[in-house]
């Protein structure tokens, strides 16, 4: 799989978490590791910077619930109207994982 093709299936896939569903960096990496030959939540966090205007940012967090990164009074708003659970500045993890 290309770099390009990768980044695709990325979004493809952020694309693909339900309304009121969060997936961690790290979940989307290991979905895709089989398929792609990579498992990196890092690289997954560059992918969303820079190409992950499109698709529902928002819904992808880190494992422990923390929000994107310079994103979070935006993705807070974005989560909460859809009824995603939080606790504090988090996402409950337990109640609001989506694994597809």
């Amino acid at each position: 799989m290309t770099p390009q093709e990768y980044v695709e299936e990325v979004l493809s896939l952020v694309e693909r978490i339900p309304e009121g569903k969060v997936m961690s960096y790290g979940a989307i990496a290991d979905a895709l590791a089989d398929h792609s030959g990579r498992n990196s939540a890092r690289q997954v966090g560059t992918i969303m910077a820079r190409h992950g205007g499109g698709v529902p940012w928002h819904r992808v967090v880190t494992s422990a619930g923390r929000l994107p990164p310079g994103h979070e009074q935006e993705a807070r708003q974005r989560l909460l109207s859809e009824g995603v659970p939080l606790k504090g500045d988090h996402v409950n993890m337990s109640l609001a994982s989506w694994a597809p």
